[in-house]
């Protein structure tokens, strides 16, 4: 992959905020984390790993997101052979391109419901359910069913990840459907669900209802699917499962990335304009002309390019196993390869540290949570990597 290409393959934070002026230089490098933490291996030989999630109140199995197509186990520590699915051949796979997220529905021990988004062999980005077979390590090839279908018109900025929130709704992350710079101004437009995050309620297989108090229902020239706007790539986002505030990691253009957090009154991020084509991080994107900043919601942190060049978005940690890092949000970048943390209190960035010992000599593609709270890191090169004590 290009560099340009990995730039726009992760994720941006959210984060409340106003005004925005010209570039503010580099954030300083935070300090490195005391708490003693470390990395240990729990897969590898994957085939590009782009994201691990568990269902609710699983713990034996890991599922393992492949960019080239296919849904991996781990159970009980050890990676099965085969495949829990299998859409290689429905799936287009250039360099931001694939099979890109995947999202437990909150009832799947009931229902057996799950949610994939991957681009097509178009290249246009499908969301579809599918549902799990006799076998719990199988799903039904045959039972997707397609609940959103978004053309792409470039390869890149796709977006990808699903995930259902505290409310039960799934959220699903556009970008802007790629090139540079927004060519088509998709970032301000509510007429395109590119550069959005989207939510809907899925009601069945293959059945999505439009929730009622989703901000643009009923205003004319605006789709009621988008929950908010003005993101450029939302590469990876997530909640917090003890406060319900949602995090997105957006990936920049040339100059900085950035970390959004949503707490409070504007909880799951409603009616947001996160910025983008206007802004690139806290600062105007085209600075000689200035940029309008009524209404824009600012990020938490952000970080220029001679310290990374592609967010990757992380969860707010809550396992029990590392106690003293409950309430902290883990991030990383994926051209740097490094892994840095902060904590948010009344909308307040504090504890920004770096952590050396979770670096994982690669290119970290994504993050992920088991169903017991606990943190991983999976790189590029196939291997995926659970957050320990030392």
């Amino acid at each position: 992959m290009s560099q340009v290409l990995l730039r726009s393959i992760v994720t941006t934070l959210i984060v409340t905020g106003h005004g925005c002026g010209g570039d503010t230089g580099s954030a300083p490098f935070p300090a490195a984390g005391s708490v003693p933490v470390g990395l240990v291996r729990v897969a590898t030989g994957l085939s590009f790993p782009l994201f691990l999630t568990a269902p609710p109140g699983d713990s034996a199995r890991l599922f393992i997101v492949e960019k080239t197509g296919k849904i991996r186990i781990v159970k009980d520590g050890v990676l099965l052979p085969g495949s829990f699915l299998d859409v290689s051949a429905a799936v287009s796979n250039g360099g931001e391109q694939g099979l890109l997220g995947m999202a437990f529905h909150p009832a799947y021990r009931t229902n057996g419901l799950f949610v994939v988004s991957y681009t097509n062999t178009s290249g246009d980005t499908r969301i579809s359910t599918f549902r799990v077979s006799s076998n719990p390590d199988k799903a039904d090839p045959a039972s997707e069913q397609a609940i959103l279908s978004q053309p792409q018109p470039f390869a890149n900025h796709n977006g990808g990840m699903v995930a259902f929130g505290p409310d039960g709704n799934l959220y699903i992350g556009l970008g802007d459907g790629g090139s540079g710079g927004d060519p088509s101004g998709n970032g301000q437009n509510l007429n395109t669900r590119l550069a959005k995050l989207l939510r809907v309620e899925v009601t069945g297989p293959g059945s999505i209802t439009i929730p009622t108090d989703n901000p643009f229902v009923g205003t004319s020239g605006a789709l009621g699917e988008i929950w908010s706007r003005g993101l450029r790539n939302p590469w990876r986002f997530s909640f917090d499962r003890s406060t319900g505030d949602l995090y997105i990691a957006d990936v920049g253009q040339d100059r900085r990335e950035e970390v959004d957090a949503v707490t409070g009154a504007t909880r799951f991020g409603r009616g947001l304009n996160f910025g983008w084509n206007r802004m690139e991080g806290t600062s105007c994107f085209q600075p000689a002309t200035g940029c309008d900043t009524t209404g824009l919601t600012r990020p938490v942190i952000d970080y220029d390019h001679s310290q990374g060049c592609s967010v990757t978005g992380g969860y707010v940690y809550r396992g029990r196993a590392l106690p003293t890092l409950r309430g902290t949000y883990f991030y990383g970048d994926y051209c740097q390869g490094w892994v840095r943390s902060f904590r948010l209190q009344a909308s307040s960035v504090t504890d920004q540290l770096v952590w050396p010992t979770l670096a994982p000599n690669g290119a970290i593609t994504s993050f992920g949570e088991d169903a017991a709270g606990e943190l991983y890191v999976l790189v590029s090169g196939g291997s995926v990597y659970r957050i320990v004590p030392k």
